[in-house]
C-alpha cells in the first residue's frame, strides 16, 4: 500500500507523459528564470550604486560644464577620463549658501605604457588636509597617516598591501585595498594625495613616456558635503547659478541616471515574464483539463475502490506542484547561469556598476521564485482539480469506456 500513496502516483503520472511534462516544466522554467535574473540585475546594480555612493561620501561633485558628459562616464561606468578646471573654483563653490564642506580631486588616466604598473587605470588625487571620503576610510586599513608616496588601490587592481605600483615612473607603497564596490571608478582606481600626483605629474617629462600636462594649478573635480537643512539638488543648483564654467552632479542624479539606462530593460524583462506566467498558467489549467477527460475511468475506479472525493483532488494538485516546483528549480538555475556568464555583458553594454548580492538575498530569491512557480501551479489546476472531485464513480467508469 505504500507504493500507492499520493506522491507515488503523482510521480508515476508525471512520467508517463514526458514531452507533455517538459512543456510544462520549461512553461514555468522560463517564467522562473525571468523573473530571478532581472530581480538579480536590478538589486545588483542597486546595491552596487547604494555601496559606492556611501564610499565616494560626496552629496555633489562639481566638474567642468564641458565634461559633465565624461564625469558621468567616470561615475556610472569607470570610464577612465582627465577633464581639468581652474583652482580657484574651489573657494568660489565653498562660497555658495549650502555647501557644509569642499575638497578638490585631481583626476589622471594611467598610460599603457610601460612607466604604469596597469594601463587605463584611473589615478585620482586628494588633498588630505580637506578631504572627508578617502581618509575615511584609513580606518579600515589601521592607518593614522597616509604618506607622500602611498597608495590605495581598488579591488579591480591586481596587487596586494605592501607591494609597490609604479605609475609614470614615480614608485608608491600600497597600504590598502578597497573591498569591491561593483562601480569600476572605484574598483579600478588608485588614490594618492594630490601633491604627489602633481609631483609625479612634473616627473613624468623625464621618466615617462607620455608626461602628464596637468599644474598644481588645476584640479578635476570638487567634492561637495551639504549643510543638514539643504537638498543637494538646491545647492547644486545654486553652485551652478553662482560658479560659471561648471556643472554640479547630485549623487541622486548619478541613481537616476542608472535607473533611466535600466528602465526599458526592467520593462521588456517584465513584460515577457507577464505574458509568459499567463500563458504558463492557461496552459497547465488546460493541460490538467485534458488530463482529468483522459483519465475519467480511472478516477471512477479511484472511487470506487474507496477512495475519497477530495483524494484525485489532491492527486492533481500534487502533480502539478512537482512539475512546476522542478521547472521553477530549473528556470532559477538556468538563470542564474545566464547572469553569471554575462555580468561583464551587462556592465559593458548598459555602462552600469554592478555588485553581486548577499547570499541571504540570493537564498531569498530563489525560495521565493521557487514558491511564485508552486503557486502557479496550484491556481492553474484548481479547477480541473475540483472538477475530478465531483465526478461520480459510475459515470466516469462509463465516460472513460
Amino acid at each position: 500500500m505504500k507504493k500507492l500513496g499520493l506522491f507515488y502516483l503523482a510521480v508515476r503520472n508525471i512520467r508517463r507523459k514526458l514531452f507533455r511534462t517538459v512543456s510544462i516544466m520549461m512553461s514555468v522554467a522560463v517564467v522562473a528564470g525571468t523573473l530571478f535574473s532581472a530581480t538579480m540585475v536590478i538589486y545588483s546594480v542597486k546595491r552596487s550604486i547604494a555601496v559606492g555612493t556611501e564610499r565616494l561620501g560626496a552629496d555633489i561633485l562639481v566638474v567642468p560644464a564641458d565634461a559633465e558628459t565624461k564625469a558621468r562616464g567616470v561615475l556610472v561606468s569607470g570610464e577612465p577620463s582627465t577633464f581639468y578646471m581652474d583652482r580657484s573654483v574651489l573657494d568660489k563653490v565653498k562660497a555658495v549658501e549650502g555647501v557644509a564642506q569642499v575638497s578638490p580631486q585631481v583626476f589622471i588616466e594611467s598610460s599603457s605604457f610601460s612607466c604604469c604598473y596597469v594601463g587605463n587605470a584611473m589615478l585620482v588625487g586628494f588633498d588630505p588636509q580637506t578631504d572627508f571620503s578617502v581618509k575615511s576610510w584609513l580606518a579600515d586599513f589601521s592607518i593614522k597617516e597616509f604618506g607622500p608616496d602611498d597608495i590605495i588601490a581598488g579591488r579591480g587592481i591586481p596587487t596586494m598591501v605592501g607591494r609597490t605600483l609604479k605609475f609614470y615612473g614615480h614608485d608608491f607603497n600600497v597600504v590598502g585595498v578597497l573591498a569591491q564596490t561593483g562601480m569600476t571608478f572605484l574598483d579600478s582606481s588608485a588614490f594618492i594625495r594630490m601633491d604627489a600626483a602633481y609631483r609625479m605629474a612634473e616627473e613624468s617629462a623625464k621618466k615617462a613616456v607620455k608626461p602628464i600636462t596637468v599644474t598644481p594649478d588645476q584640479i578635476s573635480a570638487v567634492l561637495v558635503k551639504v549643510a543638514p537643512d539643504y537638498t543637494p539638488q538646491r545647492v547644486a543648483v545654486k553652485i551652478n547659478y553662482a560658479v560659471d564654467g561648471v556643472k554640479s552632479i547630485p549623487s541622486d542624479e548619478v541613481i537616476a541616471t542608472v535607473k533611466d539606462q535600466l528602465s526599458k530593460l526592467l520593462t521588456y524583462l517584465l513584460t515577457i515574464g507577464g505574458i509568459v506566467w499567463v500563458m504558463a498558467l492557461l496552459l497547465i489549467a488546460v493541460v490538467f483539463s485534458m488530463i482529468v477527460n483522459e483519465r475519467q475511468r480511472e478516477i471512477g475506479l479511484f472511487r470506487a475502490m474507496g477512495a475519497k472525493k477530495g483524494f484525485m483532488f489532491k492527486l492533481l494538485v500534487t502533480e502539478a506542484a512537482l512539475l512546476t516546483t522542478a521547472g521553477g528549480v530549473v528556470g532559477v538555475a538556468l538563470g542564474g547561469i545566464m547572469v553569471f556568464s554575462f555580468k561583464n555583458l551587462i556592465t559593458t553594454q548598459l555602462k552600469v556598476p554592478y555588485l553581486w548580492p548577499s547570499t541571504a538575498f540570493i537564498v531569498e530569491l530563489l525560495a521565493g521564485c521557487i514558491l511564485v512557480s508552486l503557486v502557479t501551479g496550484v491556481l492553474a489546476v484548481l479547477y480541473p482539480a475540483a472538477l475530478s472531485a465531483r465526478m461520480e464513480p459510475y459515470n466516469a467508469i462509463r465516460k472513460g469506456e
